[in-house]
């Protein structure tokens, strides 16, 4: 591990200007012989925290840390639909209790996963919240998931058509293909999914060269120079001394983390954070805190108790202090308040992981994600990670940063010793599509594309603002969750929309909260604007029909209408034909 990362609390309180250790027979403030000093982010004591509401949810703590305006709007829930989404979920609860006491005594039968008779006696598998969940309501929408797509997943796509006898527990393929459905679903940011084009063919050249495996571990036989070609344009592309590439997304954090964190270690982590982080956190044996979302107080709360009181029992300083958050949060469209995560980290003499898996490519001028976005130094990140499976149209991830630590990772990442490398025509694809972004190919292309998808994200979120639906996040997010709210709207809005050859993605619990049920776009610049008005036109169709737009800025609705409960759920069709859950 390089000093930088080793480098003990005590040592850095010792010659940091936040606190100072007590002397002259001074009284300590805290229980691990250190005085409190100032706070970076000062504000009056709450009681309880709320999610902003709309007129101040743009408040920035330190504007001086801003080169630019950072507007974000969660605009608070309407009393009547808050109430009404409770009711339409208790009554779901009672039905399935219903339901599940008719299925213990023969009466239904019971198509999902249990104990067997004889496994009576030992802990039960099964009996959480969640299967509940599943069993009786996710089960009666989950034609909205995981259809199969026989196209190339760009601007539109091919579904494959299907219908269901039971109720959504099998699924039978009509033969029949739902041509041209505008793909409102992928991460496709930049428009880099397609089956032409430069991108396409150096990949097939590279498949002809390689082949398409390669059956070995990068640290035994894997290792081709595509592979440190890639890395060595990565570290370029984030102007960052060395990284690394990794075969799967998830992993990068999931098998990373624990190898920067450990025992004695104390992670921060955003509440919000995707579930790799979380996993990554918890295989780590550090010690987790989280905070709440963005905020910096909470934030700077937690930091400054960690060096107050040390470790648990003991009080000993931790050996490190590692933040994690993420550039662009995929359920909320929120940007992380990156120039304020950095000033706190440098003040308390901390660490950050910065995880750009959605930023990357999709924010900055350059494409270079949210430290491009803010004009922030590279270097004031310690762990730079993101994937290539959005901007990139590919596949896996990487960890960018200084030689030191990524020499470190080589030899003790659990995905670098014992994952199969990288896929060639995959390394390939990352290759030709970054150095589009970087303008290494000699073309306008590559800033052709990071203007159109700034220029569709806002035209995109202005006109639904403007029909008067609730929508989250930044304004210059592409990732733009509209809310639904209510449960028997989850499923009703994503089958609507194909009808309308919409491909959409509609998320529940347990991906959001329980009340806060979402349809989520993700724009590209591969979408012209008559696809994006067709979607809106859609859109507010359905909206209409559902009753959808809540905002405040809109005119409130008289009656909700029979979406409002819970009986379009409890009425299970005998066919149905639903939406997409597209996923990369």
């Amino acid at each position: 591990m390089p000093p930088s990362m080793t480098e003990s609390s005590a040592n850095k309180l010792v010659n940091g200007d936040v606190c100072h250790r007590t002397a002259n027979g001074k009284k300590s403030s805290g229980r691990n012989g250190f005085v409190k000093n100032h706070c970076l982010f000062q504000q009056p004591q709450q009681k309880k925290y709320r999610r902003p509401s709309e007129k101040n949810n743009h408040v920035v703590r330190n504007t001086s840390l801003y080169n630019r305006p950072f507007v974000e709007q969660f605009e608070e829930t309407p009393l009547l639909v808050a109430v009404l989404t409770y009711v339409g979920y208790g009554i779901l609860t009672i039905f399935g209790y219903l339901r599940d006491f008719l299925r213990n005594w023969g009466v239904e039968n019971c198509h999902v996963a249990r104990e067997r008779d004889e496994q009576k006696d030992f802990v039960p598998l099964y009996q959480d919240f969640e299967n509940f969940y599943t069993r009786n309501l996710y089960m009666r929408i989950r034609d909205n998931w995981n259809r199969p797509i026989c196209s190339v997943p760009g601007a539109k796509m091919d579904l494959v058509e299907r219908t269901s006898k039971d109720y959504n527990r099998t699924f039978e393929h009509t033969g029949k293909v739902v041509k041209d459905v505008i793909n409102m679903g992928s991460y496709n940011y930049l428009g880099f999914a397609e089956n032409t084009g430069r991108c396409a063919d150096n990949a097939t050249g590279s498949t002809h060269k390689y082949g398409v495996g390669v059956g070995s571990t990068r640290s035994e036989m894997g290792n081709l120079d595509i592979h440190e070609e890639l890395e060595q344009l990565v570290a370029r592309f984030l102007g960052v001394e060395s990284s690394m590439a990794f075969g799967m997304g998830f992993a990068t954090n999931s098998m990373n983390i624990p190898a920067l964190a450990g025992k004695g270690c104390l992670i921060l982590s955003d509440e919000l954070n995707h579930a790799s982080l979380a996993l990554g956190a918890r295989l780590s044996g550090a010690t987790i805190r989280v905070f709440k979302h963005n905020n910096m107080v909470s934030l700077e709360k937690l930091l400054r108790d960690a060096i107050v009181h040390g470790q648990p029992r003991t009080h000993r300083p931790w050996k490190k202090m590692l933040i994690l958050v993420e550039g662009i949060y995929s359920m909320e469209g929120s940007i992380v308040r990156l120039p304020e995560v950095i000033a706190l980290k440098k003040h308390y003499k901390a660490y950050l992981y910065l995880d750009e898996a959605h930023s990357i490519g999709a924010l900055g001028p350059r494409g270079g994600g949210v430290v491009d976005y803010f004009g922030l130094d590279p270097k004031d990140v310690d762990i730079m990670m993101g994937t290539f499976t959005k901007s990139f149209g590919a596949a896996g991830g990487y960890i960018g940063g200084k030689r030191e630590l990524i020499d470190y990772l080589r030899s003790h990442s659990h995905s670098s010793i014992y994952a199969t490398a990288m896929s060639p025509p995959v390394s390939q694809q990352i290759i030709t599509s970054m150095k589009i972004i970087m303008g290494e190919d000699n073309t306008s292309l590559g800033a052709e594309r990071l203007k159109q998808l700034s220029e569709n994200t806002t035209y995109f979120r202005r006109k639904l603002r403007e029909m008067g639906f609730i929508i989250y996040g930044n304004n210059d997010s592409p990732v733009v969750p509209m809310m639904l709210y209510m449960p028997a709207k989850i499923g009703a809005f994503g089958r609507e929309m194909l009808k309308r050859n919409i491909g959409t993605v509609v998320v529940g619990f347990p991906a959001t909260p329980i009340i806060e049920s979402r349809a989520r776009f993700c724009v590209s610049a591969a979408h012209t604007r008559d696809m994006l008005d067709t979607a809106l036109e859609a859109i507010s169709e359905v909206g209409d029909v559902l009753q959808l737009k809540y905002s405040k800025h809109h005119d409130f609705p008289s009656s909700l209408g029979p979406w409002s409960s819970a009986e379009s759920l409890l009425l299970e069709p005998s066919h149905v034909k639903p939406s997409c859950h597209i996923t990369n």
